[in-house]
């Protein structure tokens, strides 16, 4: 009788493991984080001497550790020149971690937009292009879900634009919201 006890109390003590949740739990379990923001943009155009300034919107998100997928939309509101280079852009980033800084390096792809506007032209007018982007900037953390863009730099080139191309510099600063 005292044999039946004895394994009797052996197997609820093991059947107790199953609910004590004895494995550690990953924590490394997030499959990754999204992060949009804005920022105000100054371009260094190609085609005049006037800066342009204008407006982003960004969006990463970051499938592992390092690496993600970030997407650009650069708006010119305020052109001297009465031109515009607007671009929409899409493409793989690679990012480091140091404490609360995580510099990060891109190249995007998409097509960007030149326009002549009404004011100093007769006709409004507006081109779209294949442009490519490499780059990088840094981002800091200020707080668990918001990041600052402290600058993000982009060497655009506009191949298809006549005679030379196009070869454009956008900075950016800004404030992202991040899910994590």
């Amino acid at each position: 009788m005292k044999r039946h006890i004895l394994i009797g109390c052996f197997v609820c003590v093991l059947s107790l493991t199953y609910r004590s949740h004895a494995q550690a739990v990953p924590t490394a379990s997030r499959t990754g984080a999204i992060q949009i923001g804005g920022g105000a943009t100054f371009i260094s155009p190609d085609y005049t001497q006037h800066y342009m300034k204008g407006i982003s919107i960004y969006g990463n998100y970051d499938i592992g550790q390092h690496l993600g997928v970030e997407g650009d939309f650069h708006y010119s509101v305020i052109t001297p020149a009465d031109l515009s280079e607007n671009s929409y852009l899409l493409g793989p980033r690679y990012k480091w971690h140091h404490k609360r800084f995580e510099p990060y390096a891109k190249v995007l792809f998409g097509i960007g937009r030149f326009g002549f506007q009404s004011g100093s032209f007769p006709v409004p007018t507006s081109y779209t292009y294949f442009q490519f982007a490499p780059g990088g900037g840094l981002d800091i953390r200020a707080t668990r879900h918001i990041n600052v863009r402290a600058f993000d730099v982009e060497f655009q080139k506009w191949p298809g634009f006549a005679p030379n191309g196009l070869s454009p510099i956008a900075y950016t600063i800004g404030v992202a919201y991040t899910l994590r």
